[in-house]
Protein backbone atom coordinates (compact mmCIF):
# COMPACT_ATOMS: atom_id res chain seq x y z
CA UNK A 1 0.00 0.00 0.00
CA UNK A 2 0.98 3.48 -0.08
CA UNK A 3 3.07 4.87 2.42
CA UNK A 4 3.93 8.14 3.97
CA UNK A 5 7.52 9.88 3.22
CA UNK A 6 7.46 8.40 -0.69
CA UNK A 7 8.03 4.78 0.80
CA UNK A 8 6.17 2.36 -1.57
CA UNK A 9 5.78 -1.64 -1.59
CA UNK A 10 3.55 -1.72 -5.49
CA UNK A 11 5.52 -4.99 -7.40
CA UNK A 12 8.50 -4.28 -5.51
CA UNK A 13 10.51 -7.88 -4.80
CA UNK A 14 12.34 -7.73 -1.61
CA UNK A 15 14.09 -10.86 -1.70
CA UNK A 16 15.60 -12.06 2.15
CA UNK A 17 18.87 -10.73 2.52
CA UNK A 18 21.64 -13.57 3.10
CA UNK A 19 23.25 -13.60 6.43
CA UNK A 20 26.58 -11.94 6.81
CA UNK A 21 29.60 -14.33 5.70
CA UNK A 22 32.58 -12.23 6.70
CA UNK A 23 36.07 -13.68 7.52
CA UNK A 24 36.24 -16.92 9.47
CA UNK A 25 32.23 -17.06 10.01
CA UNK A 26 31.15 -20.09 9.17
CA UNK A 27 27.08 -20.27 9.99
CA UNK A 28 26.18 -23.99 10.99
CA UNK A 29 28.87 -24.93 8.76
CA UNK A 30 30.95 -27.52 11.23
CA UNK A 31 27.61 -29.61 10.00
CA UNK A 32 27.36 -27.96 6.23
CA UNK A 33 30.05 -27.85 3.26
CA UNK A 34 30.55 -24.78 1.62
CA UNK A 35 28.47 -25.83 -1.58
CA UNK A 36 25.63 -26.91 0.64
CA UNK A 37 25.73 -23.19 2.75
CA UNK A 38 25.83 -21.11 -0.53
CA UNK A 39 22.95 -23.22 -1.94
CA UNK A 40 20.91 -22.90 1.14
CA UNK A 41 21.42 -18.77 0.82
CA UNK A 42 20.84 -18.40 -2.55
CA UNK A 43 17.35 -20.25 -1.77
CA UNK A 44 16.58 -17.81 0.81
CA UNK A 45 17.45 -14.82 -1.00
CA UNK A 46 15.00 -15.57 -4.68
CA UNK A 47 12.09 -17.58 -3.03
CA UNK A 48 9.19 -15.19 -2.35
CA UNK A 49 7.76 -15.61 0.67
CA UNK A 50 4.15 -14.43 1.99
CA UNK A 51 4.92 -11.30 2.57
CA UNK A 52 6.95 -10.65 -0.76
CA UNK A 53 3.50 -11.99 -2.57
CA UNK A 54 1.72 -9.82 -0.86
CA UNK A 55 4.37 -6.91 -2.22
CA UNK A 56 2.94 -8.16 -5.99
CA UNK A 57 -0.21 -7.08 -6.04
CA UNK A 58 -1.89 -3.69 -6.74
CA UNK A 59 -4.96 -2.41 -4.99
CA UNK A 60 -6.97 -0.05 -6.86
CA UNK A 61 -9.89 1.90 -4.35
CA UNK A 62 -13.06 2.78 -6.91
CA UNK A 63 -14.63 5.13 -5.68
CA UNK A 64 -17.43 8.08 -6.08
CA UNK A 65 -20.58 10.66 -6.41
CA UNK A 66 -19.80 11.84 -2.81
CA UNK A 67 -22.01 15.00 -3.29
CA UNK A 68 -19.66 16.67 -0.35
CA UNK A 69 -22.18 19.20 0.05
CA UNK A 70 -25.30 17.34 0.42
CA UNK A 71 -23.84 15.10 2.93
CA UNK A 72 -22.34 17.93 5.23
CA UNK A 73 -25.98 19.55 5.84
CA UNK A 74 -26.63 16.34 7.48
CA UNK A 75 -23.24 16.67 9.38
CA UNK A 76 -21.96 14.01 7.39
CA UNK A 77 -18.04 13.89 6.11
CA UNK A 78 -19.08 11.67 3.14
CA UNK A 79 -15.60 11.90 1.37
CA UNK A 80 -13.37 12.23 4.47
CA UNK A 81 -15.53 9.34 6.39
CA UNK A 82 -14.57 7.39 3.98
CA UNK A 83 -10.91 7.56 3.83
CA UNK A 84 -10.87 7.37 7.73
CA UNK A 85 -12.54 3.92 7.29
CA UNK A 86 -9.46 2.42 4.92
CA UNK A 87 -7.02 4.13 6.96
CA UNK A 88 -8.10 2.41 10.36
CA UNK A 89 -5.67 0.17 11.94
CA UNK A 90 -7.65 -2.85 12.42
CA UNK A 91 -11.46 -2.82 10.19
CA UNK A 92 -9.50 -0.63 7.59
CA UNK A 93 -8.10 -2.07 3.98
CA UNK A 94 -5.11 -1.45 2.40
CA UNK A 95 -4.78 0.80 -1.04
CA UNK A 96 -2.34 1.86 -3.63
CA UNK A 97 -4.40 4.29 -5.48
CA UNK A 98 -7.37 5.56 -5.35
CA UNK A 99 -9.85 6.87 -8.55
CA UNK A 100 -12.85 9.04 -8.09
CA UNK A 101 -15.26 9.61 -10.08
CA UNK A 102 -16.71 12.48 -9.63
CA UNK A 103 -19.78 14.62 -8.32
CA UNK A 104 -17.74 15.95 -5.46
CA UNK A 105 -20.31 18.49 -5.46
CA UNK A 106 -23.96 18.14 -4.67
CA UNK A 107 -25.19 21.64 -5.52
CA UNK A 108 -28.10 21.94 -7.69
CA UNK A 109 -26.41 25.21 -8.95
CA UNK A 110 -23.08 25.86 -10.29
CA UNK A 111 -20.32 24.34 -7.19
CA UNK A 112 -18.46 27.56 -4.84
CA UNK A 113 -15.67 28.37 -3.39
CA UNK A 114 -16.97 26.72 -0.02
CA UNK A 115 -18.11 23.69 -1.14
CA UNK A 116 -14.60 23.37 -3.22
CA UNK A 117 -12.68 24.12 0.25
CA UNK A 118 -14.93 21.82 1.76
CA UNK A 119 -13.51 19.31 -0.67
CA UNK A 120 -9.94 19.64 0.07
CA UNK A 121 -10.58 19.94 3.66
CA UNK A 122 -11.92 16.27 3.96
CA UNK A 123 -9.08 15.22 1.51
CA UNK A 124 -6.68 16.33 4.23
CA UNK A 125 -8.10 13.69 6.37
CA UNK A 126 -5.87 11.17 4.43
CA UNK A 127 -2.90 10.01 7.12
CA UNK A 128 -1.70 7.40 5.41
CA UNK A 129 -0.93 8.58 2.03
CA UNK A 130 -0.71 11.58 -0.21
CA UNK A 131 -3.28 13.94 -1.35
CA UNK A 132 -1.36 13.03 -4.96
CA UNK A 133 -3.00 8.92 -4.42
CA UNK A 134 -6.39 10.01 -5.29
CA UNK A 135 -6.57 10.63 -9.52
CA UNK A 136 -9.82 12.44 -10.13
CA UNK A 137 -12.23 12.85 -13.22
CA UNK A 138 -15.46 15.20 -13.23
CA UNK A 139 -18.93 14.68 -12.75
CA UNK A 140 -22.04 16.23 -14.27
CA UNK A 141 -22.59 18.16 -10.41
CA UNK A 142 -18.99 19.90 -10.60
CA UNK A 143 -19.91 21.70 -14.07
CA UNK A 144 -19.06 24.97 -14.65
CA UNK A 145 -22.45 27.08 -15.24
CA UNK A 146 -23.53 29.74 -18.19
CA UNK A 147 -20.79 32.15 -18.57
CA UNK A 148 -18.54 31.09 -16.03
CA UNK A 149 -14.85 29.75 -16.55
CA UNK A 150 -14.90 26.46 -18.45
CA UNK A 151 -14.92 24.16 -15.17
CA UNK A 152 -13.16 26.38 -13.51
CA UNK A 153 -14.58 25.36 -10.02
CA UNK A 154 -13.35 21.45 -10.39
CA UNK A 155 -9.85 22.79 -12.06
CA UNK A 156 -9.14 25.21 -8.92
CA UNK A 157 -10.52 22.74 -6.41
CA UNK A 158 -9.92 19.33 -7.53
CA UNK A 159 -7.07 19.99 -10.01
CA UNK A 160 -5.94 16.47 -11.10
CA UNK A 161 -3.29 17.94 -13.17
CA UNK A 162 -1.81 20.32 -9.95
CA UNK A 163 -1.99 23.50 -11.96
CA UNK A 164 -3.42 25.44 -8.89
CA UNK A 165 -2.06 23.42 -5.97
CA UNK A 166 -2.42 26.52 -3.41
CA UNK A 167 -6.32 25.43 -3.51
CA UNK A 168 -6.41 21.46 -4.55
CA UNK A 169 -3.13 20.45 -2.49
CA UNK A 170 -1.96 18.28 -5.40
CA UNK A 171 1.27 18.66 -6.27
CA UNK A 172 2.20 17.01 -9.51
CA UNK A 173 5.77 15.93 -8.71
CA UNK A 174 4.46 14.03 -5.77
CA UNK A 175 2.77 12.11 -8.08
CA UNK A 176 3.77 8.07 -7.33
CA UNK A 177 2.20 7.26 -11.20
CA UNK A 178 2.74 10.58 -13.16
CA UNK A 179 -0.39 11.70 -15.26
CA UNK A 180 -0.17 12.67 -18.58
CA UNK A 181 -2.68 15.06 -20.36
CA UNK A 182 -5.30 17.71 -19.57
CA UNK A 183 -7.40 18.50 -16.45
CA UNK A 184 -10.40 17.14 -19.15
CA UNK A 185 -8.29 13.79 -20.38
CA UNK A 186 -5.13 12.47 -18.44
CA UNK A 187 -3.42 9.32 -19.52
CA UNK A 188 -1.28 7.06 -16.13
CA UNK A 189 0.22 3.74 -16.12
CA UNK A 190 0.89 1.51 -13.60
CA UNK A 191 3.25 -1.50 -14.60
CA UNK A 192 1.15 -2.64 -17.71
CA UNK A 193 -2.14 -0.81 -16.28
CA UNK A 194 -2.75 1.97 -18.59
CA UNK A 195 -5.55 4.45 -17.29
CA UNK A 196 -7.36 7.15 -19.57
CA UNK A 197 -9.21 8.85 -17.11
CA UNK A 198 -12.25 11.58 -19.24
CA UNK A 199 -14.16 14.18 -17.68
CA UNK A 200 -17.49 15.01 -17.72
CA UNK A 201 -18.41 18.31 -20.07
CA UNK A 202 -21.97 18.71 -18.44
CA UNK A 203 -21.00 22.43 -18.77
CA UNK A 204 -21.85 25.69 -20.91
CA UNK A 205 -25.49 25.66 -20.57
CA UNK A 206 -28.56 23.67 -21.85
CA UNK A 207 -29.19 21.04 -23.71
CA UNK A 208 -25.76 19.93 -23.04
CA UNK A 209 -24.59 21.60 -20.13
CA UNK A 210 -25.95 22.72 -17.06
CA UNK A 211 -28.64 25.81 -16.72
CA UNK A 212 -28.42 27.91 -13.61
CA UNK A 213 -30.20 25.07 -11.65
CA UNK A 214 -29.82 21.36 -11.78
CA UNK A 215 -27.38 18.65 -12.55
CA UNK A 216 -28.30 18.00 -15.74
CA UNK A 217 -27.75 14.40 -16.05
CA UNK A 218 -26.50 13.21 -19.40
CA UNK A 219 -23.07 12.43 -19.75
CA UNK A 220 -21.15 13.90 -22.56
CA UNK A 221 -17.24 14.67 -23.89
CA UNK A 222 -15.99 16.61 -26.48
CA UNK A 223 -15.10 15.00 -30.65
CA UNK A 224 -11.13 15.54 -29.11
CA UNK A 225 -11.37 13.66 -25.96
CA UNK A 226 -13.33 10.89 -27.84
CA UNK A 227 -10.51 11.24 -30.70
CA UNK A 228 -7.48 11.10 -27.63
CA UNK A 229 -9.14 7.80 -26.11
CA UNK A 230 -9.23 6.06 -29.36
CA UNK A 231 -5.47 7.14 -30.09
CA UNK A 232 -4.92 5.84 -26.41
CA UNK A 233 -6.78 2.55 -27.46
CA UNK A 234 -5.24 1.95 -30.96
CA UNK A 235 -1.72 2.84 -29.76
CA UNK A 236 -1.26 0.34 -26.68
CA UNK A 237 -2.90 -2.88 -27.52
CA UNK A 238 -0.32 -4.50 -25.31
CA UNK A 239 -1.24 -2.76 -22.13
CA UNK A 240 -4.40 -3.79 -19.61
CA UNK A 241 -6.46 -0.82 -20.33
CA UNK A 242 -8.78 0.68 -17.28
CA UNK A 243 -11.05 3.36 -18.62
CA UNK A 244 -12.80 6.29 -16.16
CA UNK A 245 -15.56 8.49 -16.80
CA UNK A 246 -18.26 9.62 -14.55
CA UNK A 247 -20.75 8.15 -16.71
CA UNK A 248 -21.10 4.46 -17.63
CA UNK A 249 -21.97 3.38 -21.25
CA UNK A 250 -25.33 2.70 -23.15
CA UNK A 251 -26.62 -0.77 -20.95
CA UNK A 252 -23.71 -2.09 -19.58
CA UNK A 253 -24.45 -1.53 -15.95
CA UNK A 254 -27.84 -1.07 -13.75
CA UNK A 255 -29.89 1.95 -15.22
CA UNK A 256 -27.76 2.38 -17.79
CA UNK A 257 -30.40 2.38 -20.64
CA UNK A 258 -32.80 5.21 -22.62
CA UNK A 259 -35.37 5.89 -20.22
CA UNK A 260 -34.09 3.87 -17.11
CA UNK A 261 -32.91 6.91 -15.32
CA UNK A 262 -36.66 8.50 -15.74
CA UNK A 263 -40.29 7.42 -16.16
CA UNK A 264 -42.06 8.86 -18.45
CA UNK A 265 -45.84 8.81 -17.83
CA UNK A 266 -48.88 8.25 -19.50
CA UNK A 267 -49.74 12.12 -19.63
CA UNK A 268 -45.92 13.38 -20.30
CA UNK A 269 -45.13 14.31 -16.79
CA UNK A 270 -41.89 13.05 -15.42
CA UNK A 271 -40.55 10.85 -12.37
CA UNK A 272 -36.92 10.54 -11.48
CA UNK A 273 -36.13 6.70 -11.22
CA UNK A 274 -33.01 7.46 -10.84
CA UNK A 275 -32.12 10.73 -11.90
CA UNK A 276 -34.02 13.89 -11.44
CA UNK A 277 -34.43 16.53 -14.22
CA UNK A 278 -34.86 20.09 -15.31
CA UNK A 279 -37.86 21.60 -17.96
CA UNK A 280 -34.90 23.40 -20.21
CA UNK A 281 -32.69 20.38 -20.74
CA UNK A 282 -31.12 17.54 -19.74
CA UNK A 283 -31.92 15.11 -22.76
CA UNK A 284 -34.33 12.97 -20.28
CA UNK A 285 -33.65 9.84 -22.67
CA UNK A 286 -29.95 9.65 -21.72
CA UNK A 287 -30.03 10.74 -18.09
CA UNK A 288 -28.23 7.19 -17.11
CA UNK A 289 -25.37 7.37 -19.17
CA UNK A 290 -22.52 9.08 -21.85
CA UNK A 291 -25.24 10.80 -24.19
CA UNK A 292 -23.38 13.26 -25.84
CA UNK A 293 -20.03 13.46 -28.07
CA UNK A 294 -19.68 16.95 -29.34
CA UNK A 295 -23.03 17.93 -28.15
CA UNK A 296 -24.65 15.25 -30.63
CA UNK A 297 -26.99 13.04 -28.42
CA UNK A 298 -27.24 9.06 -28.64
CA UNK A 299 -24.17 9.26 -29.98
CA UNK A 300 -22.64 5.80 -28.62
CA UNK A 301 -19.74 6.66 -30.26
CA UNK A 302 -17.08 4.54 -27.64
CA UNK A 303 -20.38 2.18 -28.14
CA UNK A 304 -19.97 1.70 -31.65
CA UNK A 305 -16.11 1.26 -31.18
CA UNK A 306 -16.39 -1.32 -29.11
CA UNK A 307 -18.74 -3.31 -30.56
CA UNK A 308 -16.58 -3.36 -33.86
CA UNK A 309 -13.29 -3.78 -31.72
CA UNK A 310 -14.59 -6.34 -28.91
CA UNK A 311 -11.63 -6.84 -26.46
CA UNK A 312 -10.50 -3.17 -27.07
CA UNK A 313 -10.05 -2.39 -23.35
CA UNK A 314 -10.40 -4.38 -20.24
CA UNK A 315 -12.56 -1.94 -17.70
CA UNK A 316 -14.70 0.88 -17.74
CA UNK A 317 -15.18 2.32 -14.39
CA UNK A 318 -17.68 4.77 -13.64
CA UNK A 319 -20.69 5.90 -11.36
CA UNK A 320 -23.44 8.63 -11.36
CA UNK A 321 -26.40 5.80 -10.94
CA UNK A 322 -26.94 5.92 -7.07
CA UNK A 323 -28.51 2.29 -5.63
CA UNK A 324 -28.01 -0.64 -3.59
CA UNK A 325 -25.45 -3.49 -4.45
CA UNK A 326 -27.97 -5.85 -5.17
CA UNK A 327 -30.23 -4.08 -7.22
CA UNK A 328 -30.72 -5.43 -10.93
CA UNK A 329 -32.82 -3.68 -13.25
CA UNK A 330 -33.29 -4.55 -16.55
CA UNK A 331 -30.66 -7.40 -16.25
CA UNK A 332 -28.02 -5.61 -15.34
CA UNK A 333 -26.35 -5.16 -12.11
CA UNK A 334 -23.29 -2.92 -10.81
CA UNK A 335 -20.93 -5.48 -12.56
CA UNK A 336 -21.29 -6.51 -16.09
CA UNK A 337 -19.37 -7.49 -18.92
CA UNK A 338 -20.32 -6.85 -22.69
CA UNK A 339 -18.05 -6.45 -25.42
CA UNK A 340 -14.74 -8.42 -24.19
CA UNK A 341 -14.53 -5.75 -21.09
CA UNK A 342 -15.94 -5.51 -17.96
CA UNK A 343 -17.69 -2.43 -16.51
CA UNK A 344 -18.50 -1.17 -13.01
CA UNK A 345 -20.67 1.07 -11.57
CA UNK A 346 -18.10 2.05 -8.08
CA UNK A 347 -20.57 4.40 -6.76
CA UNK A 348 -21.73 5.82 -4.37
CA UNK A 349 -20.28 7.45 -1.25
CA UNK A 350 -22.74 9.99 -0.28
CA UNK A 351 -25.57 9.10 1.98
CA UNK A 352 -27.99 12.02 1.47
CA UNK A 353 -27.86 12.49 -2.93
CA UNK A 354 -30.82 10.75 -4.06
CA UNK A 355 -31.19 9.77 -0.17
CA UNK A 356 -34.16 7.12 -0.95
CA UNK A 357 -31.46 4.87 -3.20
CA UNK A 358 -28.12 6.33 -2.12
CA UNK A 359 -26.22 3.50 0.22
CA UNK A 360 -22.48 4.88 0.44
CA UNK A 361 -20.22 1.87 -0.98
CA UNK A 362 -16.81 1.76 -3.01
CA UNK A 363 -14.97 -0.73 -4.57
CA UNK A 364 -11.58 -2.39 -3.89
CA UNK A 365 -9.80 -3.48 -7.38
CA UNK A 366 -6.97 -5.83 -6.76
CA UNK A 367 -4.48 -7.25 -9.24
CA UNK A 368 -1.80 -9.89 -8.91
CA UNK A 369 1.26 -10.22 -10.84
CA UNK A 370 1.20 -12.78 -13.37
CA UNK A 371 -2.74 -13.36 -13.25
CA UNK A 372 -5.38 -12.38 -16.03
CA UNK A 373 -8.10 -11.99 -13.24
CA UNK A 374 -8.62 -9.14 -10.80
CA UNK A 375 -10.61 -9.08 -7.39
CA UNK A 376 -13.34 -6.78 -7.09
CA UNK A 377 -14.92 -6.38 -3.64
CA UNK A 378 -17.67 -4.02 -2.14
CA UNK A 379 -17.07 -2.05 1.06
CA UNK A 380 -20.07 -0.66 2.48
CA UNK A 381 -19.40 2.72 4.71
CA UNK A 382 -22.94 2.92 6.84
CA UNK A 383 -25.06 -0.12 8.04
CA UNK A 384 -27.99 0.99 6.08
CA UNK A 385 -28.04 -2.33 3.56
CA UNK A 386 -25.97 -4.93 5.59
CA UNK A 387 -23.45 -4.54 8.44
CA UNK A 388 -20.62 -1.67 7.74
CA UNK A 389 -17.68 -3.21 5.88
CA UNK A 390 -17.14 -5.74 3.76
CA UNK A 391 -20.21 -6.91 1.52
CA UNK A 392 -18.99 -10.91 0.20
CA UNK A 393 -22.77 -10.91 -1.40
CA UNK A 394 -21.13 -8.12 -3.92
CA UNK A 395 -17.50 -9.54 -4.43
CA UNK A 396 -16.76 -10.60 -8.25
CA UNK A 397 -13.81 -12.37 -10.22
CA UNK A 398 -13.61 -10.18 -13.43
CA UNK A 399 -11.27 -11.09 -16.34
CA UNK A 400 -8.49 -9.31 -18.22
CA UNK A 401 -7.19 -9.47 -21.63
CA UNK A 402 -3.71 -10.50 -20.13
CA UNK A 403 -2.08 -10.79 -17.62
CA UNK A 404 -1.20 -8.16 -15.11
CA UNK A 405 2.14 -7.33 -15.15
CA UNK A 406 4.25 -4.64 -12.31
Amino acid sequence: MGRPNGQHSLCVYSPIPPPPYVGGYEPEARNMNRREFLAMIMGAAVAPGRAEQEKRQFRLWAMGDAHVGTDLKRKRESLAEAIRQSEQEDAGFAWDLALNVGDFSGNQSAPDDDEGREVARQYEATRKHRREDFYDLAGNHDASGPGEPTQGWFRKWIDPTGENTQFSGVDPKRRRYPVEGTWERYSFRVGNLLFLVMSDRNDGGPPVGRGKRGGYPSGAVTGETFAWWKRMVEANRDAIIICAHHHMLRETTVGSGDWEGLIKNPDGTLTSRYHGHQPDGGSWEGASYLYYVDGQPKAMAFEKYLEAHPGAIDLWIGGHTHTNPDDNFNGRTHIERKWGATFINCCALSRFHVMTRSRPMSRLLTFTDGSAEARVQCYLHTAQHAPQGWYPKAERTIKLGKAFRC
